[in-house]
């Protein structure tokens, strides 16, 4: 992640100041991940990829595919490191794909929640795989068992833990909004031929002009 946020963001001419600023980060904490001395939440990692206007999978792969259908098998995901305050560990999923409009993680909460809640651009699914979770978001408390799911708006504050015996595992999808603005939107010119309105036939002979 280090080597590509660095290199992705001089390639771009951006600053450390304009991508901090665009993802409502430090400067400080951006140059320590670019540093590898610190690795992002996925909420933060989402952010960074909006400001370098690039997919967040790039960030956790270190090989990109541009066909349409790839291939990932269990040994290879992505996992992000769980730091001291890390409310769950997160295996970016399905991260060879260029330009996705969906971010899949397979996600492993904690038993204590993080100290802060989570949001970011888009909506989420979520899918509990296996284990119970409880979810806090706004001012509820739901609780969610194998088999459930919840979709959301995911700049709706939120943030988790597992309440049972085993640790819970989840299936989360992401969208963006911002990654189907990269699609070509711009319509088709008009054919030539119907370009212009017919024009009315014209009266022969001289016109008399009093």
């Amino acid at each position: 992640m280090a080597t590509f946020l660095r290199s992705h963001r001089r390639r771009a001419g951006l600053t450390l100041e304009s991508v901090a600023a665009s993802a409502g980060l430090t400067k400080s904490y951006l140059s320590k991940v670019e540093r590898g001395l610190s690795t992002p939440s996925i909420d933060v990692a989402l952010r960074i990829a909006r400001a370098l206007d690039t997919d967040v999978s790039q960030l956790f792969s270190d090989g990109l595919d541009g066909t349409a259908t790839t291939v990932e098998r269990g040994d290879e995901r992505a996992r992000v490191p769980e730091g001291a305050s890390r409310a769950a560990v997160h295996d970016a999923i399905a991260t060879r794909r260029i330009r996705k409009s969906m971010q899949p993680f397979v996600v492993h909460p904690t038993t204590e929640p993080g100290s802060d809640y989570i949001e970011h651009p888009g909506e989420e699914f979520v899918f509990v795989q296996s284990g119970t979770v409880e979810f806090e978001i706004t001012n509820k408390v739901i609780v969610l068992e194998q088999g459930d799911s919840m979709y959301f708006d995911a700049n709706t504050p939120h943030r988790m833990r597992s309440i049972s015996a085993n640790r819970a595992v989840l299936i989360t999808v992401v969208h963006d909004h911002c990654s189907d603005q990269t699609a070509d939107t711009t319509p088709p010119a008009p054919d030539s031929s119907s370009a212009q309105p017919p024009q009315p036939d014209r009266p022969r002979g001289k016109t008399t002009v009093s």
